[in-house]
């Protein structure tokens, strides 16, 4: 009867196995305690449970094995953190010490405009280095060989009506007002213009040679030239040493007096400059009766002649290529000069087929002086050319500029305004 109580399950089993029994029984007791401690909720107790199993499933994702990180040295440590100090300090503040510095450098440019309004805020060396640096002779001729390619014929209406229309474009003027006419570009740009367009001006001396904007004017006397107000350069720059000894010699004392054929100083030297925008008639005529006797090719650079670009750099007629005639008209010195400029490097002078222009320089860095650009000089007496007024000369590819040099009496009078629009033949002055 005894052994029948006895628990045998228990007490009977061997001596290895009991660690075992042990550690099955904790298990038992722990959930026998959960039991007791939620009573009879069975289903609040099997919602604890999978709450619990879904709060250990996103710590066990993120249990990942973690790389160990080579052993480094406390000094490699320090620099480190010495660099990367730094590196957050310049980051942070580098964008306060800009703004600061562009704060300073606008003051001093409202300084220097507020206070001296009658001159101009001019380029500085570096900028004008800078700015002649650039492969603005390469764009050109890009450009010009883009403009030479042929357009078809469906595309024409839709390109040159986009470009008449951002450029003021008067179609109705050209000689063919069809756009289907034009194979390229080039051809729209150099278009022809109808037959009484352009009325000359017979009773004027001087008549504007070009389409476009006056850009300045005004007496030449004292051997510089205008190019807007305020900003102006020098005649011998532009123009190139005179012909002949003793020219050069007068040139010593004054280069403008040199130019004058008139010795008994009833005469002065004047200057017109006449900007051509990209939507002007790009072809140009002669502004009075002369006689080319020179031809002077500077092959300098290709700058923009934007009002305001000339405006900006000083000298800027100086630095660009330009083609110079100098000759002689009823009042002595004459001189019509075309000037180049960004994608305008093609100038083309009807009766001069040896001229060629925009040629390849090589990489020119930095800004040059006038006087280190070379010219070709060509002799036009064999040619014998006599210009009329209002005859045709020649013609750019895209906006540009003619300069006027000329000799005339003192009692001549210009009746246009600076930034006035004109037109071929319209007068430029009067004798009073």
């Amino acid at each position: 009867m005894v052994s029948y109580f006895v628990p045998r399950g228990r007490y009977l089993l061997k001596a290895g196995n009991v660690r075992k029994a042990l550690q099955q029984e904790q298990p038992k007791n722990a959930v026998q305690q959960q039991q007791q401690q939620h009573g009879n909720w069975s289903m609040l107790r099997h919602f604890r449970q999978s709450s619990q199993v879904a709060k250990a499933k996103p710590q066990q994702q993120q249990q990942q094995p973690q790389r160990v990180r080579p052993a480094t040295t406390t000094q490699l440590q320090v620099r480190r953190n010495m660099f990367a100090r730094w590196t957050g300090f310049l980051l942070r503040w580098a964008p306060m010490g800009l703004c600061v510095f562009g704060a300073i450098e606008w003051q001093f440019h409202k300084y220097s405009t507020v206070n001296d309004a009658n001159t101009p805020h001019t380029a500085s060396q570096f900028q004008s280095m800078v700015y002649c640096s650039l492969p603005l002779r390469i764009i050109s001729r890009c450009w010009g060989w883009l403009a030479s390619c042929y357009m078809p014929s469906v595309m024409r209406p839709y390109v040159y009506g986009w470009y008449s229309q951002m450029f003021n474009v008067n179609i109705s003027e050209a000689q063919y007002p069809d756009y289907s006419h034009y194979n390229s570009m080039a051809e729209f740009f150099t278009r022809p213009l109808r037959e009484g367009a352009r009325l000359i001006d017979a009773k004027a001396p001087l008549v504007s040679p070009a389409d476009g904007k006056v850009l300045h004017f005004g007496s030449a006397s004292d051997s510089r030239i205008e190019q807007v107000k305020g900003v102006n350069y020098s005649i011998e720059d532009f123009l190139g040493p005179l012909q002949t000894v003793e020219q050069s010699k007068e040139a010593a004392a004054s280069y403008a007096n040199a130019l004058k054929q008139q010795r008994d100083g009833s005469t002065e030297l004047y200057q017109c400059v006449i900007y051509l925008a990209p939507g002007d008639y790009h072809r140009f005529h002669s502004a009075a009766a002369w006689e080319p006797t020179v031809r002077r090719h500077f092959s300098g650079e290709l700058l923009s002649v934007s009002p305001k670009v000339a405006g900006w750099l000083p000298g800027l007629f100086c630095l660009n290529e330009r083609v110079v005639y100098m000759g002689k008209w009823q009042h002595g010195f004459f001189s019509y000069t075309a000037v180049g400029a960004t994608n305008v490097g093609s100038v083309e002078i009807y009766m001069d087929a040896d001229l060629k222009t925009n040629r390849w320089t090589g990489f020119n860095v930095g800004a040059h002086p006038p006087s280190t650009y070379e010219y070709e000089e060509k002799e036009l007496k064999d040619v014998a050319q006599k210009f009329n007024k209002g005859d045709l000369v020649g013609q750019f590819n895209m906006g540009s500029t003619i300069v006027l040099l000329f000799e005339a009496p003192k009692n001549f009078q210009f009746n246009i305004e600076a930034g006035q629009k004109i037109s071929v033949g319209q007068s430029l002055g009067h004798l009073v």
